[in-house]
């Protein structure tokens, strides 16, 4: 059973607020991020790893399918924060059995057909079935940007 402190959506990924304030806060020392796009973009990657490593972490990046194939392997000493960009994925991991058991809606972008849940996040009907489906497979699902804003239950 791989050691996941947080699953996060972000639809940036990993950027100052989650390789820096979100890894300190968790205890995190390893960030797997799980994005078919990312996995295939090294350009990203090195963005991405540059911000991990300014927080002395370590990062991986995988497909959806090879986090889903090779994360149970983690080491017991790997502390994983898990990084996505969509409830899409989560539900995909979860269903691929990944254990999901806590979920922050951390950001995800206005666009066309998107309704204002928070500040920051921003859902269309997908995503609130995905976060629905999420929450009754016992998934905590909550919404907060940073560590020390109050939660706000989903």
């Amino acid at each position: 059973m791989a050691n996941i402190l947080l699953t996060r959506i972000d639809n940036r990924l990993v950027h100052g607020q989650v390789g820096v304030t979100w890894v300190r806060t968790l205890g995190a020392n390893l960030i797997i991020v799980a994005d078919d796009l990312t996995a295939e973009d090294p350009l990203q990657q090195q963005l991405m790893a540059m911000t991990a490593k300014s927080s002395g972490v370590g990062i991986r990046f995988f497909s959806v399918s090879k986090t889903i194939d090779i994360i149970h392997k983690a080491s017991d000493k790997q502390l994983i924060f898990l990084v996505i960009r969509n409830p899409e994925v989560a539900k995909k991991l979860l269903d691929g059995g990944v254990e999901i058991d806590k979920l922050n809606v951390g950001n995800m972008h206005f666009s066309k057909g998107k309704e204002k849940y928070s500040n920051k996040v921003y859902l269309d009907e997908q995503d609130v079935e995905d976060l629905n489906y999420l929450k009754s497979k016992n998934v905590d699902v909550y919404i907060q940007d940073v560590p020390d804003d109050k939660v706000i239950k989903y």
